[in-house]
């Protein structure tokens, strides 16, 4: 359990940062997922940071990111918390935040606490940790991914906007693949690593999961620094659409069942979006991907942590993860002259790599080449970690930037695609995301329209005003007594009349987003329109209206506060 379990607390009228902490806490009680964090804050401290948050906003201090609530990966530095790695025995208190964290928080985020891990950030999988195996958060008898396990899931259940990850192999895009969110994995040096526990100090990224694009992009926007070297000369684009490049299928490798119809849905769905498909020889990014741990960049993982893990295991200190602690071990004894010879290889697969990539903004592939159960992980942890790596492990080799996104699910579990490019093309491969977004239509009838208290929260997960309309004359609009202000819309068939709406466009995870935060007595259904089409929308249940006066006579929620 973490040390600092959720606790109530009395304090005043609440604000709506508060609003949100305390919706917080109670979902991380009710989710009942101990092993997603090591350290909690205590409540009643971030309650009272929340309040302090409001109050600067009230004086009018621009607070980008207030009321967003976002966790930190157990091997990044957050002040007040141990930062142990997923080791105990590891632990140190940080003097202060790692810079990542500081500047969400001066932009009025705010971060509830450390979250689990694989051991010193070494895994894919999400289960190496005396913490606790992290459950996936739609099926929890499969692994949630690695080795930023408890963000990803931390975010994917709601409890948090957005949460901090690392990437060395993989470890901030498998997990989005496998609970359904975004993964975004910058440009090396574009976010500081200072006040991160290092993996391999030379190819570390810190990422940010969200659950929509729009959301993880602002985050890191607040999270980067000028670039830490020279820009490289990035390459001249034509004009025209995006152009994708695709590897032949044979390339790819073994899948899980669905998987490869799931991938070609994807490119489908490119093409269909106006983007131009090309081919793409993906042997260098699979060759390169095999030589991260079969090679000798892996001696790097000792020079991270190596003399502690050497000293931990002569003392008999327990809580080291086994299959951690012996790919760190192993990582000592390799030879100097074969990293040299792996560095030759490495520029030569990268020189060809580029190459492919030269006439291509992105390249596609799925995430991982499937979703192993968590039994499947304990029968063969080192066997199943390095297929998860197939598709990641090169990234960082090659000084690329990638984003992971959902792209559906095959049977009932999230499916994720990534794209890849070069360095320094972070939002070019954002763009090019976005068209890869199922995009799903809600109905607005009162606090969301344009211009009310609600909208940014569409305007937030990248939604957009398709149109104007009425619904079918067969519902009801009452005046609900809720803060803010809101009307509640309810089907009556008969007696009903027409009311104001608006079609609202957005992703459609953002439509799940906005599920997990929808207040009773607000409910998401489907409405009427009044050119016999349907949609998504919000409704009432009919059980908050005994005190909610009928105001179906203005025709509409801006007319009735325009009276």
């Amino acid at each position: 359990m973490p040390k600092n379990t959720p606790t109530t607390s009395p304090t005043p009228s609440p604000t709506p940062t508060l609003t949100r902490v305390r919706t917080a806490y109670a979902r991380i009680e009710a989710a009942n997922r101990p092993e997603i964090w090591i350290d909690l804050r205590p409540q009643p401290e971030v309650e009272a940071e929340a309040q302090t948050i409001d109050a600067r906003l009230a004086t009018g201090t621009p607070l980008p990111l207030a009321g967003r609530l976002f966790a930190a990966k157990g091997n990044i530095d957050v002040q007040g918390l141990p930062t142990t790695a997923g080791c105990p025995a590891y632990a140190y208190t940080p003097e202060a935040d790692a810079p990542v964290v500081a500047r969400l928080r001066e932009a009025g985020a705010i971060v509830l606490g450390t979250t689990n891990l694989d051991q010193f950030a070494t895994g894919l999988v999400g289960t190496r940790s005396p913490h606790g195996a992290v459950r996936n958060a739609i099926d929890p008898s499969r692994i949630s991914g690695g080795s930023s396990s408890g963000s990803a899931v931390a975010v994917a259940l709601g409890i948090v906007d957005f949460a901090l990850g690392t990437d060395t192999a993989g470890s901030g895009r498998v997990p989005a693949a496998f609970n359904g969110i975004v993964g975004l994995k910058p440009t090396r040096g574009l976010v500081p690593t200072t006040g991160v526990v290092p993996a391999c100090a030379s190819i570390d990224c810190v990422t940010v999961f969200a659950r929509t694009l729009p959301e993880a992009e602002q985050a890191l926007a607040h999270m980067t620094s000028p670039p830490d070297r020279p820009l490289p000369p990035l390459p001249q684009r034509a004009p025209g659409p995006w152009r994708v490049a695709v590897p032949p299928r044979e390339q790819l490798g073994e899948l899980d069942e669905g998987w490869a119809e799931a991938y070609e849905t994807a490119v489908t769905r490119l093409v269909a979006a106006g983007a131009d498909v090309r081919p793409l020889d993906l042997t260098p990014f699979t060759e390169a991907a095999a030589m991260l741990y079969q090679g000798a960049f892996v001696a790097e993982r000792y020079t991270a942590v190596g003399a502690f893990v050497d000293k931990a295991l002569a003392d008999g200190v327990t809580g080291l993860d086994p299959t951690v602690a012996g790919i760190i071990t192993r990582a000592r004894d390799i030879p100097a002259h074969q990293l040299f010879a792996d560095q030759d290889r490495l520029a030569e697969l990268r020189a060809r790599a580029l190459t492919e990539l030269a006439d291509a903004d992105a390249l596609l592939l799925p995430t991982a080449p499937g979703h192993p159960t968590l039994a499947e992980v304990a029968a063969d942890p080192l066997g199943a970690n390095a297929r998860l790596g197939r598709f990641t492990n090169s990234t960082n080799l090659f000084d690329l930037a990638a984003v992971a996104v959902p792209a559906g699910g095959v049977n009932g579990l999230p499916f994720g695609v990534m794209l890849i490019g070069p360095a320094f093309t972070d939002d070019r491969l954002t763009r090019v995301a976005a068209l890869l977004r199922p995009e799903a239509r809600l109905a607005v009838v009162g606090a969301h329209l344009s211009g009310q208290p609600l909208n940014p929260q569409l305007l937030s997960l990248g939604a957009r005003l398709e149109r104007t309309t009425t619904t079918a004359p067969v519902y009801r609009l009452h005046a609900l007594p809720t803060t803010p202000p809101k009307p509640g819309l309810v089907h009556v068939g008969e007696g009903g009349a027409p009311i104001e709406a608006e079609i609202w466009r957005l992703p459609a995870e953002g439509l799940g987003r906005l599920l997990t935060v929808l207040p009773r007595p607000m409910t998401l259904g489907t409405v009427e329109l009044s050119d016999g089409t349907r949609s998504a929308g919000f409704l009432c249940e009919p059980s908050a209206l005994d005190n909610a006066p009928d105001i179906t006579e203005y025709g509409g929620w801006r007319s009735y506060l325009a009276r």
